[in-house]
């Protein structure tokens, strides 16, 4: 009798373990032939490669630091949604603002957008018209750096320095370099060394020109835009922070 029902025990252990197999085998082969909802709604429909090129100058020169994410605006009231703008404006018309600039030049609390022509090439010029074009829609991975918090001003005012475009006039590190043809020194100058800190030599003036930016000229000459309706004080003081700390 004994030996019966441990027979029928043994028989019944392996029928458990066969079941919850199987039950392993399923969930595992179900599980890698789909998607879960997260993932199906997180899937990014596929974009045109000029138009994700287009994206990602938009947030590499800070246009998106103006008009907003996917160009909705709301920035500044002086500022237009780019989602309208590109419905009303010709390829060639998009063209002429993105390299010779547009706004209120001579009123420093207003935003005025900078003279790309001799920064931006012709190719990403294109391509930020195609996004524009294209209605703007959101590319995987074309969005700006996020400013760290609670790591000092230093730090967040190196981030800022890349999210809002200065280093592609300034150049890394502040060191400068990129042409300013029709400028006394045919660069855009350096925001580091002897000169920038002898003309610049409190954070208050640091902080002024960046407020009010540099509008000096017409294409080719480079205008550096008015900041002061875009970034916040802390923002400021923070770029501030971090060119102080440059070579």
């Amino acid at each position: 009798m004994k030996n019966r029902l441990f027979v029928v025990g043994a028989i019944v252990v392996v029928l458990l373990v066969a079941v919850a197999g199987l039950v392993g085998w399923g969930a595992g082969h179900y599980s890698k032939n789909t998607k879960t909802v997260g993932e199906a709604t997180t899937a990014a429909a596929p974009v045109d490669p000029k138009v994700a090129a287009g994206a990602h100058v938009f947030v590499q020169f800070a246009c998106v630091q103006c008009h907003g994410v996917n160009g909705q605006g709301g920035v500044s009231p002086d500022v237009p949604a780019l989602k309208v703008a590109g419905e009303a404006l010709t390829s060639a018309q998009l063209q002429q603002i993105i390299n010779h600039g547009l706004g209120e030049s001579a009123n420093p609390t207003k935003p005025y957008m900078p003279v790309w022509g001799a920064v931006i090439s012709k190719r990403q010029v294109d391509q930020l018209v195609a996004y524009i074009h294209a209605g703007l829609p959101s590319v995987s991975d074309a969005t700006p750096p996020t400013v760290p918090h609670g790591q000092g001003l230093e730090v967040a005012g190196a981030t800022l320095y890349v999210r809002d475009g200065c280093i592609n006039c300034h150049g890394p590190n502040g060191l400068g370099g990129v042409p300013n043809p029709l400028s006394e020194d045919k660069v855009i100058p350096p925001l580091s060394g002897g000169d920038f800190r002898a003309e610049f030599n409190t954070d208050q003036k640091i902080e002024d020109v960046i407020r009010s930016g540099s509008v000096i000229g017409k294409a080719p000459i480079v205008s550096m835009p008015h900041w002061g309706g875009i970034l916040t004080d802390y923002e400021l003081k923070a770029l501030v922070a971090y060119l102080k700390t440059l070579k």
